[in-house]
């Protein structure tokens, strides 16, 4: 009986090593690997270019999306805003040039309504090249992102004094003692 017990418990033991719920070990070990795998910079631009933010997605770094697309929608609004004040005033300014007097600025002279126009229409442009430049920033995030995903983070740096033998210029061999840093 103890002998049967025995081999029971051996069987059951090397079975185990063989599979673990229908999962080989090579497989554990590739589910292991594919995780530590870096991304694909190319990917990951690629991604960005064509959808902003899914370059992100794809590092797995979702939580950047509500601040690539916050600085979107906060710069579309300034452009809108900039846009409205610069019709606003190129409106007034060619009323102004028609009747000899603004209709909602009555104490704007014609230089003041120019200096307006040219205000907000220089802002309005400016926020264009924002919006380029966020766009330009989630590509480069991404890429960047992707290229940093194989670096080793890990608290592993350690220190080594070792000895040193170097030949110098003049044939002469001198003895010393190294340090390295391994991170």
């Amino acid at each position: 009986m103890v002998l049967l017990r025995t081999i029971a418990v051996f069987v059951l033991l090397a079975c185990s090593n063989i599979t673990a719920f229908g999962q080989s070990e090579r497989d554990t070990v590739n589910i292991e690997l594919n995780e530590k795998l870096p991304k694909d910079p190319k990917l990951a631009t690629i991604l960005s270019a064509v959808l902003p933010g899914a370059g992100q997605v794809y590092n797995e770094k979702v939580w950047k999306l509500p601040i690539i697309y916050g600085g979107f929608v906060t710069n579309l609004y300034f452009i809108e805003f900039n846009n409205r004040r610069y019709q606003l005033f190129r409106n007034e300014l060619r009323f102004f040039d028609q009747n000899g007097q603004s209709e909602s600025f009555p104490n704007l002279n014609r230089d003041a309504l120019v200096r307006n126009v040219d205000f907000w229409r220089r802002n309005r442009d400016l926020n264009f090249i924002v919006f380029a430049a966020i766009y330009v920033l989630n590509i480069v995030d991404a890429q960047v992102d992707a290229h940093l995903s194989g670096f080793d983070i890990s608290d592993d740096i350690s220190m080594k004094f070792e000895p040193s033998y170097q030949t110098l210029f003049a044939g002469r061999n001198v003895v010393g003692l190294s340090l390295k840093l391994n991170f």
